[in-house]
């Protein structure tokens, strides 16, 4: 072989390696649809008349693009899992009006929760059932024509896989907030997460008759301990332990559920992610996992430290280092070890983890 030949080689072996594989990687899954509440939401209540919104700085200050409405430092664990996927970020279903992506939209909505109540103090936002609801009808009016066939069409929404975070506004701006909300008038904690997991049944059945096949539903959280709760609420210790109660006995009535929906829906897989479990072993051994402050929101917020971040105000130094970003929301560093744990394990994200659901 001449050296003019192997030159040639060697620059086409890198120019293969280097340039042409990764234009052929083939995604995990086709699309990611998301739908849930602030915990998800990118920017779809920027065009919402309400103050539950993320779209100035602080917001985002880690986040490439600046604040897009996401209610973090930067990235949430929808944008973790998309790029594990292989996918690019969905977009936020009011900033196009549904029209243009077939590798998934992004319905969530801050402050909304599973009832339509919840949240509606703070302005409008999009309920879950809402979210669904423009689900479906994107289904019927854009994808439907970007398809040949309708098995084309049932074969992307079977294999695309589907996230939801929901139920923790059912509490934070509803059940918790008496001032605001009947719910705790009428019901008990227990009766009143069954009241809330019998609608959430509801939703996901609806889900699944459009078409949806693989579904990940994050639990509720330890909502007794962010600073929003555990700041303005009378209690003993660090956290409203009360409220983490309500949130474990709704967590196990959702397991349950989901156990239930995979056994009675021909060709689902619903799976439970388990995230309480991951973000309060995080709270109590922040040391562990490189962290350094776990009870103090990263921004500066309103009333001293219980509300959202205040426009404009330098945040601290090293979110990275804190559990909080707002006192709702937590940090990208949080978000990343939660989408991690469920896409690789099967403890984190049951019976199966998001990278064995897409093999299904």
């Amino acid at each position: 072989m001449t050296m003019k030949q192997m030159i040639f080689v060697m620059f086409f072996s890198f120019f293969s390696l280097n340039l042409l594989s990764p234009i052929f990687t083939l995604p995990l899954a086709p699309a990611l649809y998301v739908f849930g509440d602030s915990l998800l939401d990118n920017g779809n209540n920027n065009f919402l008349p309400t103050l539950a919104r993320a779209n100035f700085l602080p917001y985002g200050v880690d986040f490439p693009r600046g604040p897009t409405g996401r209610f973090s430092n930067g990235r949430t664990v929808a944008d973790f899992l998309a790029e594990y996927l292989g996918l690019p970020y969905s977009p936020p279903y009011l900033s196009f009006g549904g029209l243009g992506s077939l590798s998934g939209v992004n319905y969530a909505s801050g402050s909304c929760g599973i009832l339509p109540e919840s949240g509606h103090v703070l302005g409008k936002c999009i309920t879950l059932t809402e979210q669904i609801n423009l689900f479906g009808r994107e289904i019927k009016r854009d994808l439907t024509s970007k398809v040949k066939y309708p098995t084309e069409l049932s074969d992307h929404l079977q294999k695309s896989i589907f996230i939801i975070s929901a139920g923790s506004n059912d509490y934070i701006n509803n059940f918790l907030q008496p001032q605001f909300y009947d719910s705790s008038k009428f019901y008990q904690p227990k009766p009143f997460a069954e009241h809330l997991i019998e609608n959430f049944s509801q939703q996901l059945k609806t889900l699944y008759e459009l078409g949806a096949r693989k579904i990940v539903v994050f639990e509720i959280g330890p909502i007794g301990c962010i600073p929003a709760i555990s700041r303005t609420h009378e209690h003993t210790g660090e956290c409203m332990e009360e409220a983490n109660k309500m949130a474990l006995y709704f967590n196990e009535k959702l397991s349950a559920m989901l156990k239930n929906l995979t056994s009675s829906l021909p060709g689902s897989t619903f799976v439970l992610g388990q995230s309480y479990s991951i973000i309060i072993d995080l709270y109590k051994n922040p040391s562990i996992y490189g962290l350094i402050d776990g009870r103090n929101p990263c921004c500066t917020t309103w009333q001293h430290g219980t509300s959202a971040c205040i426009p404009f105000l330098r945040p601290c130094m090293n979110p990275s280092k804190h559990i909080f970003w707002d006192a709702f929301h937590l940090t990208e560093v949080v978000y990343s070890v939660v989408a991690s744990r469920c896409f690789r394990n099967s403890s984190s994200c049951s019976p199966v983890s998001i990278q064995e659901l897409v093999k299904i």
